[in-house]
């Protein structure tokens, strides 16, 4: 089954659309020859500088090469102020639910919101009831994925809001494409996205713990080298010019957090943390844990260390709670949400799991709590004996699964020894919140590199592109 999609570039039905013409000008005096070369260049780079990422679950060397592609994805200055409009309004209602969830629960007795959607959610932190983060932020980087199906039909398909990851790679990106056709960025005027380890050094520093004293000690929580996103904490870390650390590089010192240095332990005031909340304190979650530092929750809800993103925000991007995002929106900001949510099932419901079952094979259907393309299933691209065996799946836990229609996501062209071939896209900008919103221009354009394939994760096969939000 092929969906008729959208092709940001070159529609079928207007011809090329305006935020391309500059670049098509520029791309019809090309010799095919010397843009094959440079995705040669590009891989080259890549490799040269360890752009890699683990997948998990594979006996083979798990290790690959993030593929990318060489053809921007343009986005006019008008799209990106209308999807910023949408970001920042999602954004204020997420972190205004997760303050209310773990406080008053306004939301919930108004019946906006089901109380055991919340209650019986593995996301869901009672230990964060009461405890209200520095500055009033908890999710402080945050990445919105958003799909696109027509020339002003854009969509948000998932919420980030507990470690989103893919941001060096945006940056790497963008690097590269400039070392490869600096001419280019003299013809078209690209709004920059090189600064972002700046902006996020300085959105991590202004939600430091009030009792702080000079310019906050900042670092990074990774879980080691082989987790899938290592590259992207040691980068982040580099570039911020901070202390990249380790659990077993941490301790609580006197009611803070410090880590191990040459001169004896340093506080860390700020701690930008790539671990999940189970593994985050042996001594209030998994006792097993040798990721994490024990303590840390005491010293946190003493107001004694800014966790970035805070514990518990997982609540806020479960897939069950996505489809009650209109609601959430409209009731903490008081207007209707800029950017829809696609209409989802929530298979916990008798009535939409046997529509979903019915189904099978229209639907894509995910799990709750999945992430990286794991555990989903495209209805249109499975076989007949791959339905059957997730419906199977799907009845023994249905609470564990919600359903969406397969959209036809937008594309935009790739380059393939034959040419310019479309493939289809989506997007994740990444929001800093601290006392402001802060929404980098462009992010991260993930491609299903195979034709047809409408999953995007580079888990999963797909590449990533640069993204241009012009300066008009």
């Amino acid at each position: 089954m092929r969906l008729a999609a959208f092709d940001e570039m070159l529609p079928e039905v207007s011809g090329l659309r305006r935020p391309y013409s500059a670049y098509d000008r520029w791309l019809k005096e090309q010799d095919p020859a010397r843009l094959t070369e440079k995705m040669k260049d590009a891989e080259r780079v890549f490799r040269k500088t360890g752009i890699t990422f683990a997948v998990y679950g594979e006996q083979e060397a798990s290790e690959r090469l993030i593929p990318f592609d060489i053809v921007p994805r343009i986005i006019s200055g008008n799209e990106w102020r209308r999807l910023t409009q949408g970001i920042e309004q999602r954004v204020q209602a997420l972190n205004a639910f997760l303050d209310d969830i773990y406080h008053r629960q306004e939301i919930l007795r108004a019946g906006r919101v089901p109380r055991d959607l919340i209650a019986r959610n593995e996301a869901f932190l009672p230990e964060m009831i009461g405890v209200r983060p520095p500055a009033g932020v908890y999710t402080h980087i945050i990445g919105v994925d958003i799909v696109r199906i027509s020339e002003d039909e854009f969509y948000v398909l998932e919420d980030n809001a507990r470690t989103p990851s893919g941001v060096s790679y945006m940056l790497e990106n963008r690097e590269t494409m400039m070392q490869l056709f600096p001419e280019l960025f003299q013809k078209i005027k690209v709004r920059p996205v090189e600064n972002y380890p700046q902006l996020l050094r300085q959105s991590l520093a202004a939600v430091r713990p009030q009792s702080t004293k000079g310019a906050p000690t900042i670092a990074v929580l990774t879980p080691g080298s082989f987790n899938s996103a290592y590259f992207e904490h040691a980068f982040l870390a580099d570039q911020m010019g901070v202390q990249l650390v380790e659990g077993q590089d941490l301790r609580v010192v006197d009611g803070h957090v410090a880590m191990r240095t040459t001169e004896g332990y340093k506080q860390i005031d700020v701690l930008y943390r790539r671990v999940d909340d189970s593994f985050l304190d042996p001594l209030t979650f998994r006792p097993d844990s040798a990721l994490g530092i024990p303590g840390i929750m005491d010293v946190y809800r003493a107001g004694n260390i800014t966790i970035a993103n805070a514990p518990g925000t997982g609540i806020a991007d479960d897939k069950a709670i996505y489809s009650y995002m209109p609601e959430i929106v409209e009731f903490y900001t008081g207007r209707k949400a800029i950017l829809g949510n696609i209409p989802t099932w929530r298979c916990s419901e008798p009535d939409s799991l046997k529509y979903v079952l019915e189904h099978i094979h229209e639907l894509v259907i995910k799990e709750v709590h999945g992430s990286g393309g794991y555990g989903m299933l495209v209805g249109p691209a499975a076989t007949k004996k791959e339905c059957e065996a997730f419906a199977k799946k799907l009845a023994a836990k249905p609470s564990n699964y919600i359903a969406q229609p397969t959209l036809a996501l937008s594309t935009c062209p790739i380059l393939t020894d034959k040419g310019l071939a479309p493939r289809h896209v989506d997007l994740r900008p990444y929001v800093l919140v601290s006392d402001r919103i802060q929404i980098v221009p462009g992010g991260l354009t993930r491609v299903a590199l195979k034709e047809g394939s409408l999953v995007v994760n580079s888990s999963q096969g797909g590449g990533t592109k640069d993204t241009w939000v012009l300066d008009d």
